[in-house]
């Protein structure tokens, strides 16, 4: 019955991905925002719920280790996995934004601030709110940075309606993060039956779980060649990570955090933080970059075992 579950929900996600990816891209297109900020911000908030959902969760029943290990694994899953993935599975990559000019910051301000708060082993209200004003001043950068990209002008004169986008923007996010989370459940039954410890199910499944939004969206994007909502996508959601999730669950409840018990762990997500911006720098949009992230991955993996 498990495998029928996870079969279901995996379709779920694929379905749920092209509804956003097409709705997002309709949002982008009609109004002339550019591909990497709808993907930084409308689809990075969306498929960061998942996270928003367990680690908020973990924070009321006081179990802060998994809230804020969700949010390291989840970044370390996003960039290494993820990308490494859209990398090997793209065409052609050839971002339309300069990213490593315009959002290497990003990519490694969230976790560096993580660190700096975490010193004196928890995250508080103070931090919450904090990590909250970041993330506001994330999206107004966002907005101010916004390329002018060519404008699809049959899209342009269609008459553009709004409820049908935003039902099917629902829609979309509804089987993508409905289908993550019966993907991750019935994994962990599938993996209990061959005898995994709960340990391991626990440190891999959950965060790679509430990373399958942004891998099947990630995805779905490299397929169609749009490179910019892919990166974006990613580089948002570990933003909106950071700051929103661990944000909102510092202010539910103060998380304790051990920095030098998890410091491979938190090493490991800043050293793929790392990675893409020598990426980005670089223009290492290829097949060997996603191999070296994949290769990294791996590693992480082993080390954990």
């Amino acid at each position: 019955m498990d495998f029928i579950i996870f079969i279901v929900a995996m379709t779920a996600l694929i379905y749920g991905a092209d509804f956003i990816i097409k709705e997002s891209e309709r949002i982008a297109l009609h109004y002339n925002i550019s591909h990497f900020v709808i993907g930084a911000t409308l689809v990075a908030v969306g498929t960061s719920l998942p996270e928003m959902a367990v680690s908020m969760s973990a924070s009321l029943k006081g179990s802060g280790d998994i809230a804020v290990a969700n949010v390291i694994g989840s970044t370390i899953f996003n960039i290494s996995l993820v990308l490494g993935l859209v990398f090997l599975i793209a065409k052609n990559i050839t971002p339309k934004r300069d990213i490593f000019a315009k959002d290497s910051a990003w990519a490694l301000f969230p976790i560096l601030v993580f660190i700096l708060m975490a010193i004196d082993g928890k995250l508080n209200l103070v931090d919450g709110v904090l990590f909250l004003i970041l993330m506001g001043a994330y999206l107004i950068f966002l907005i101010q940075s916004n390329q002018v990209e060519e404008v699809d002008e049959d899209l342009a004169n269609e008459k553009f309606n709004w409820l049908k986008t935003i039902l099917f923007l629902l829609i979309g996010f509804v089987l993508t993060i409905g289908g993550a989370d019966f993907a991750v459940e019935s994994a962990s039954n599938i993996a209990r039956t061959f005898g995994i410890s709960e340990w391991v199910i626990g440190l891999f499944l959950v965060a790679f779980g509430t990373s399958l939004p942004e891998l099947m969206i990630s995805i779905q994007s490299a397929i169609k060649n749009n490179a910019d909502l892919a990166i974006g996508n990613i580089i948002g959601s570990n933003v909106a990570n950071f700051t929103m999730v661990l944000g909102l669950s510092s202010i539910v409840n103060p998380l304790n955090v051990n920095l030098s018990g998890n410091f491979f762990d938190i090493s490991a997500a800043f050293i793929v933080s790392l990675m893409l911006v020598f990426i980005a720098a670089n223009k290492l949009y290829n097949k060997s970059a996603g191999i070296a992230l994949l290769v990294v991955l791996g590693l992480v993996i082993q080390n954990s075992l």
